[in-house]
């Protein structure tokens, strides 16, 4: 009897370093939330991500706390847009550690990035016969890398499924241990990434050629992909409130594009937009390019982006009659008068 107990006493002692031993997976840190949707669809099954910037905060405006410093220098692995949308991790990113891994998604190859629009007010282009049919190339060309990214490029599933690819061999990489299992994770968030683009797609199309105002110029991704047609933006700058010689600009290209809808944004609390919508013509929308309100999670992306779409073509789809908005479709039902 000691003998077997000590056999098994041994057995327990050789393998406990070995289990002991095993790697555990890296700590990921991830700027803003639908980047971080992404990384943790890669890493579902293996560990859960770190979120920097909680509570919706508008990237245009934040100031570190201690905590998040703190979480900057404890990750291993660090995930984040880049200094075209986040100035503010630029230098404390430059004072990381050598064997930490930053990763600067607008840097990722492959990505489709488009050039800031300039000023807000923009010419209308014919839109793109590439996209005309939902559908996309296998390999679509890459322009050549703009002087001036717009950097809202998440708001294009294509380039969502190009940044799980990228995030799935980083981790994989570092982690060679699980990269079958952040491949196999990615190889299915990419076909969801697929069927949300078609159903977008479908969705959009009821309000291709329909005029509109944003407030500040976040979706040309979303509105290329899907041809959407804005006529300008109401503040160039985000952090600043258009003047009276803005808003009569604005007032002067509704006017002459016939757009009834003008689109405010939940992080940037605009009143001065009661100007341009206060004689009841003009049907005042909501967008949200980051999901101020969506709980953090791998289903955060697709509620994001299904609720953009809706978003748009909720508002879109409405005609003004006489004193008050009705849809499309009542429109073509109801008797005349």
């Amino acid at each position: 009897m000691i003998l077997r107990f000590s056999l098994i006493l041994w057995g327990f002692i050789l393998t406990t370093p070995a289990l002991s031993s095993a790697a555990k997976p890296p700590r990921v840190l991830v700027s803003m939330s639908p980047i971080h949707s992404l990384v943790t669809g890669v890493m579902k099954g293996i560990s859960t991500p770190e979120l920097l910037i909680k509570g919706g905060l508008s990237p245009h405006n934040i100031s570190l706390k201690p905590s998040q410093m703190r979480a900057l220098s404890q990750a291993e692995v660090i995930f984040w847009l880049g200094e075209e949308a986040e100035s503010f991790l630029k230098h404390p990113l430059e004072s990381a550690s050598s064997d930490q891994q930053i990763i600067k998604i607008l840097d990722l190859p492959k990505l489709r990035l488009l050039p800031l629009r300039q000023g807000g007010i923009w010419e209308q282009h014919a839109p793109s016969t590439a996209h005309a049919d939902n559908t996309h190339p296998a390999h679509e060309q890459v322009a050549q890398r703009p002087e001036n990214i717009d950097s809202h490029v998440w708001l294009d599933p294509l380039n969502a499924q190009i940044m799980a690819q990228a995030i799935a061999d980083t981790l994989s990489a570092i982690d060679s241990e699980r990269a079958a299992q952040y491949q196999e994770n990615t190889k299915h968030l990419i076909f969801r990434l697929e069927n949300l683009h078609l159903e977008i797609g479908n969705v959009a199309a009821a309000a291709i050629n329909k005029p509109y105002i944003v407030f500040h110029d976040a979706y040309q991704y979303f509105e290329d992909r899907y041809q959407l047609k804005p006529a300008g933006s109401v503040t160039i700058d985000p952090k600043r409130k258009p003047g009276a010689r803005r808003l009569r600009e604005i007032q002067q290209k509704l006017q002459e594009t016939k757009a009834h809808c003008i689109f405010s944004e939940p992080q940037f609390p605009s009143s001065h937009l009661r100007i341009l919508t206060g004689d009841g013509q003009y049907y005042s929308g909501n967008l949200d390019p980051i999901g101020i309100d969506i709980p953090p999670g791998q289903n955060m992306y697709f509620i994001l982006m299904r609720r953009l779409v809706s978003d748009f073509v909720s508002c879109l789809c409405q005609i003004y009659v006489g004193e008050e908005f009705i849809t499309e479709e009542e429109a073509t039902t109801s008797p005349k008068q």
